[in-house]
Order: structure tokens, then sequence, then C-alpha cells
């Protein structure tokens, strides 16, 4: 029973979507009406927030991944290609500034 409705949590829902306070709250009202133990009850949430931050993680990389591709794509500059030419500019200024002291 206890694995059939984590995975219905976790599959249907997304267990991304879900708080960790809902996750408590839920499982407490299970532990209440009798249908978990108090044991039960704490290991489901401990796995259910594992899975989340998981889940979390996993979607946050997906977007990270699709937004490094859109830039590639329209040949965007990132924030490293600022740095980079940031350093380039600050090269070329003390360069110059050798130049002129020099003259």
């Amino acid at each position: 029973m206890i694995e059939s409705m984590k995975k219905l949590a976790l599959m249907g829902i997304g267990a991304w979507a879900l708080t960790e306070e809902k996750i408590n709250e839920t499982v407490e009202d299970l532990v209440q009406r009798g249908e978990l133990s108090r044991e039960e009850g704490k290991k489901l949430i401990n796995e259910m927030i594992a899975e989340r931050r998981k889940q979390k993680e996993d979607i946050e990389n997906k977007i990270s991944e699709k937004v490094q591709e859109t830039f590639k794509e329209y040949n965007l500059a990132t924030k490293d290609d600022y740095k980079n030419l940031e350093e380039k500019l600050n090269q070329l200024q003390s360069t110059l500034d050798e130049l002129k002291e020099k003259k």
C-alpha cells in the first residue's frame, strides 16, 4: 500500500510540485487515520522529500542545458564570453598605457 501511494504521489503529481509542508501534512493525515505507522510515515516523508529534491535538481539541470543550447544556436554571448572580453580589453588598456608612458 505504501509503495502504491508513493508511486501515485511521485508519478501522478510529481514530487517537485509538492512542498515539504504539504508532504508532511499528507503523511501526518495518513498516520492519524491509522493507514501508516509513525515509523512508516517518517520513512515516507524522507523518501518523498529526497525524491522532490532530486526531481527539482533534474528540472533545473534540463532548463540550464536548454538555455545553453539556445545561446549556442542563436550565437548569443554568455557571461564567460563577456568576462573574457573584459580581460582582453583590460590587457589592451594596459598595453596602451605602457606605450603612452614610453613616448
